[in-house]
């Protein structure tokens, strides 16, 4: 269905439309009419036309400025010019606005036949691509939630490597690298610091997750999470490295009358926790300031820098430079940490240089802790003596190049011990990995039933073969099993049935697919090759 207008201020042009429009295509086209451009521009708001034959010298108000007026409330109308005069005289002026194109009276039937045809199939396509549009929205709306699911969880429970939050951030279109959190805690009441009934509250907030889901976004914009136990978190993307005063304020005052907003909506009381800005992978420490903030105080809203919690530095403390050097241990990432170590302690000489006692003491607490990452993470094992000598040894020393030598010695120990046993353990799994397609390869075995052999999951299992065999585990097997057929075919006179039942091939045709697949000849090519 197409809606036409016709704009005319001759009776006998409107009515010549009308018969040739009607006749050729009958019910697929309402029409209307107008004869002056100030009646043309009221027509056009209330009949929404997808088309408009419109004549240039109308009274009153010309065609042009009409359509000008017009395409301020509805811009995609599809113009057809009807004009007396040479069109180039307009053509400049209307080329913006919408003009398909020009009709010379007086108008030719085919003429207006042939331009209609073109409007109609421009509309056609229009409608096409808006539809397909909606289809897209419509999949979006199912998809983002989950993608920006799996972003919480990964930040939350850091179970990420840096490539994961890459591509979540390519996903959700998040291009900036820092961000802070905030959780939304309900319950039935509030009863201090604390909101009861959590489990039932809990319940109803998922049955109107949806409705909560776009309030929370219309006024925060970012990323959010399911409903966790009482909770829902949201991350929102930063600029800057930290908050000011009015960004804050700002940021307190949209979440207590949202939260009055979704109270009003689901009746669940809300208490909004707000985190400090962090970078992304450490979007963790944001989450639990939030849930601290609201912990340390009876308010329905809290803002983590407002209150007491945390920790201050001295404002030329390295604190990145600290943050980094605990992660690069964690990592294993040895020599980067060594670097970084050398780099603390060069500030803390420069710094503190006469505070000899300080020095050592912030040496010692930085090797222990990392010590403790390292023996959280397997790579050391703990001795309750092991340490005997390091107040003694530190005593012994000043603020000089053996003392740096020992401090950037012991963690990066600790960084190398990290990365042994992860290397040690990888190297196990993927060994054992091996021995069992090695006796295995011949039966119907999967990658979940080498993950389960190794007892390590799929996802992680296949990532961890690939980094140390450098094939995925189809490739390897694959090859496995051609590597064995070919030397059944060098060395005895098994059938190609036989020889295909014997690497884990039942259907013969399937075994000649992937041998010609991998060596460009089929295996009785290759028998009778070796024949010759």
């Amino acid at each position: 269905m197409y809606k036409i207008m016709l704009a005319d201020d001759e009776g006998i042009v409107i009515d010549a439309l009308k018969f040739i429009i009607q006749k050729n295509f009958g019910d697929s086209c309402i029409i209307e009419y107008a004869k002056t451009g100030r009646n043309v521009i009221e027509l056009a708001e209330t009949f929404r036309p997808d088309i408009a034959f419109m004549d240039i010298q109308m009274p009153g108000i010309n065609g042009i400025e009409a359509m000008k007026e017009i395409n301020k409330n509805n811009s995609s109308i599809i113009y057809i010019v009807l004009t007396a005069y040479d069109k180039f005289d307009y053509a400049k002026e209307a080329i913006n606005l919408g003009v398909l194109d020009y009709l010379n009276k007086p108008i030719e039937q085919n003429k207006i036949l042939e331009i209609l045809n073109k409007a109609m199939a421009k509309i056609d396509t229009i409608r096409a691509q808006r539809t397909n549009e909606l289809m897209i929205k419509e999949k979006l709306e199912t998809v983002v939630p989950i993608i920006e699911n799996g972003f919480i969880y990964e930040v939350l429970f850091q179970e990420h490597f840096k490539e994961d939050i890459d591509n979540f951030k390519n996903l959700l279109g998040i291009k900036t690298n820092y961000g802070f959190m905030m959780a939304f805690i309900f319950g039935d009441t509030q009863e201090g610091n604390h909101m009861t009934n959590a489990v039932g509250a809990s319940i109803k907030a998922q049955k109107n997750y949806q409705v909560l889901r776009e309030m929370i976004k219309d006024t925060f914009p970012g990323v959010i999470g399911s409903v966790m136990g009482n909770k829902i978190p949201l991350f929102m993307p930063a600029q800057q490295e930290a908050f000011n005063y009015t960004e804050r304020i700002e940021i307190i005052e949209k979440s207590r009358e949202l939260a009055r907003r979704m109270w009003k909506r689901v009746d669940v009381k809300f208490r909004v926790g707000i985190g400090s800005i962090h970078p992304i992978d450490e979007a963790i420490q944001s989450y639990n300031e939030a849930v601290n903030s609201l912990i340390n105080t009876t308010g329905s809203v809290a803002h983590v820098n407002d209150l007491p919690i945390g920790c201050d530095y001295e404002e030329d403390y390295p604190i990145d430079l600290e943050k980094k050097i605990f992660n690069l241990v964690e990592l294993g990432e040895y020599g980067a940490c060594m670097e970084a170590c050398g780099r603390f302690f060069d500030w803390m000489s420069e710094t503190h240089g006469e505070n000899i006692n300080d020095v050592k003491l912030k040496s010692l607490e930085f090797v222990l802790w990392a010590e403790h990452l390292a023996y959280e993470s397997g790579g050391m094992t703990y001795h309750f003596c092991s340490r005997t000598d390091y107040l003694p040894t530190l005593n012994d020393m000043e603020i000089n190049d053996e003392l740096r030598s020992w401090f950037v010695a012991k963690i990066g120990d600790a960084s190398h011990n990290v990365k042994q046993k992860k290397e040690e353990s990888s190297k196990g799994v993927i060994e054992s990995a091996k021995r069992y397609i090695k006796t295995q390869y011949n039966k119907d075995i999967s990658l979940d039933d080498v993950s389960k052999e190794v007892d390590i999951s799929p996802y992680y299992f296949s990532k961890l073969f690939k980094e140390e065999t450098g094939e995925n585990f189809i490739e390897y097997l694959t090859n496995m099993r051609l590597k064995t057929a070919k030397n059944l075919l060098d060395t005895t006179e098994m059938s190609m049935k036989e020889i295909g039942i014997q690497i884990g091939y039942s259907d013969p045709n399937y075994f000649s697919r992937i041998f010609k697949k991998n060596f460009g000849i089929t295996p009785t090519e290759y028998k009778e090759g070796i024949l010759k």
